[in-house]
């Protein structure tokens, strides 16, 4: 998931307009070299190549142009991010939804919960981060990137800095699983017979930091996998709230006096529209051409948070995040796919 909120400031089409320019060109870019057929065979779709685009230009020239762009590339990255998910519900049936089902859930909880247990048991006891630094990051691991740490701080109440070092870790690991986890289906889904394009959507729904890093991955793989994955990452998403419910009471707890000073929690109402969009369209009262018009503006507003995720991830962050929080990150993201794959195995047998 991107980012919660958008800078109060910028409000005026000065400020939007240059940005959403700048996304635009990069995702149309990106979608005309995907449809090319030496680009196609190499695995690249449109997202993954909106994305590389974005994280090269982020790291070249956009720093130059970032005052009037910001406006617009944080629009992309989070507004048409979630309106780019709630439109993709026109690609699926509510059906499809119930296919992933419970087991899908039970992988989803099972993957958070142990996500973040480790963090909480390696953030503190071997690498002696302090506790909310270890709880942002295990948030932000476990759950959906860059948006469960921002949603997290108020309830924890952490510092500014220890929220752009957590912000700045699974966002690095998340960005490289854009590309490890299609290289992982083309190399070596063969050895396990059971795995078929489904499931590793849900594998990757399940254990991928961020919406946009799920698409894109997904996007890379096959458009049923995409499916999946999009379907098991929502229901993950829609777990935040009684994540920070949970944790909130925690906080409670450990600092009774602080309590009514807690902020309230916010639910990710994208997720829950986002499934009822898919109930909608189980019913087919759309015509096709405004489904595949749907469909295709969705592309683009999809391309552009790629685009957007890509612009605003910079290689200093690396510099930034220091070596204790960013070896919390690698250890999580190292047991996200190797743990979350297990987790996955085991659900999908004893399910049949």
């Amino acid at each position: 998931m991107a980012d919660i909120s958008l800078a109060k400031h910028h409000r005026t089409a000065a400020h939007f307009i240059p940005g959403i320019i700048l996304t635009v060109l990069i995702a149309v870019a990106a979608i005309w070299l995907a449809s090319l057929h030496s680009v196609a065979g190499m695995g690249l779709g449109a997202l993954t190549l909106a994305i590389i685009a974005g994280i090269a230009a982020g790291n070249t020239f956009y720093p130059l142009i970032y005052k009037p762009c910001e406006g617009g590339v944080l629009f992309a990255k989070q507004i048409l991010l979630r309106a780019g998910i709630i439109l993709y519900g026109f690609r699926l049936t509510f059906q499809q939804i119930l296919d992933v089902g419970v087991s899908g859930v039970v992988i989803d909880v099972l993957t958070l919960s142990s996500t973040f247990l480790l963090a909480c048991w390696l953030g503190r006891r071997l690498l002696g981060l302090d506790r909310e630094t270890a709880w942002l990051i295990g948030a932000g691991s476990s759950i959906c990137g860059a948006a469960a740490v921002l949603a997290t701080e108020p309830v924890i109440k952490a510092a500014s800095s220890k929220v752009a070092v957590a912000v700045a870790t699974v966002v690095i690991f998340g960005t490289v699983a854009i590309f490890l986890y299609p290289l992982m289906w083309r190399e070596f889904a063969h050895l396990l017979p059971a795995m078929n394009a489904a499931r590793y959507g849900i594998y990757t729904g399940s254990t991928m930091h961020e919406v946009a890093q799920v698409v894109a991955a997904g996007h890379a793989v096959s458009p049923e996998a995409e499916n999946t994955a999009v379907i098991a990452k929502m229901l993950r998403v829609m777990m935040l709230a009684p994540f920070l419910v949970l944790l909130g009471m925690q906080v409670r707890r450990s600092a009774p006096a602080n309590a009514d000073s807690l902020q309230p929690i916010t639910f990710p109402w994208f997720a829950l529209i986002f499934i009822l969009v898919a109930l909608f369209n189980s019913f087919h009262l759309l015509p096709p051409a405004l489904i595949h018009a749907i469909n295709k503006t969705d592309d683009l507003l999809l391309a552009m948070a790629m685009a957007a995720l890509g612009l605003t991830t910079h290689i200093s962050q690396l510099r930034k995040a220091g070596l204790r929080p960013l070896l919390l990150g690698l250890i999580l993201f190292i047991w996200l796919i190797i743990g979350g794959g297990a987790i996955n195995l085991l659900i999908m047998h004893l399910s049949g």
